[in-house]
């Protein structure tokens, strides 16, 4: 009887095996560390979106392509729910953004894409790409640490300016 309980709950909760588990669990780790490299490069710069959001946002991501890969569901599937969570992580980025002095200054563009590109590097690690994750948020991580510091702009962000009027 105990045996039979047992196997429900392994079927119900869909508890893999070792191996399984293994790749799940460093796929994971995998997409949350990345995803804090480009977060605590935010947060150093003072970014409301930091190292807790690019974490959640890259292992969401992670987990929103690897669960329907895990149950058997075809790569060639999982293409939809990852264009689910580009439009979705759109509009998380768009959040980031602020428009400020009449709409004349915007402020959050890198912060937002930082997240948008965070998500690709969450589903590249979900879909066992993890090589192709750590060298993009390498080259990420030198885009919004190292290249402002090549090129001389000040630790704050410059702010763009839209103007779509004389003054």
């Amino acid at each position: 009887m105990f045996d039979e309980i047992g196997r429900a709950l392994a079927d119900e909760f869909a508890i893999p095996d070792a191996g399984d588990m293994t790749v799940m669990i460093a796929r994971l780790v995998v997409a949350a560390v990345l995803g804090g490299i480009i977060g605590w490069e935010r947060e150093q710069k003072g970014r409301a979106a930091g190292l807790k959001t690019h974490i959640l946002v890259s292992i969401g991501s992670a987990l929103f392509v690897l669960a329907p890969l895990t149950h058997g569901i075809s790569a060639d599937e999982v293409t939809r729910v990852m264009q689910g969570i580009v439009s979705g992580i759109g509009f998380l980025g768009a959040g980031a953004i602020l428009k400020l002095d009449k709409g004349e200054r915007i402020e959050g563009l890198t912060t937002a894409a930082g997240i948008w590109m965070t998500a690709a590097i969450g589903m590249a690690a979900g879909m066992g790409q993890e090589w192709v994750a750590i060298i993009t948020t390498l080259v990420a991580f030198i885009v919004v640490a190292l290249l402002p510091k090549l090129s001389g702009q000040s630790q704050r962000e410059p702010h763009s300016s839209i103007s779509g009027h004389d003054k």
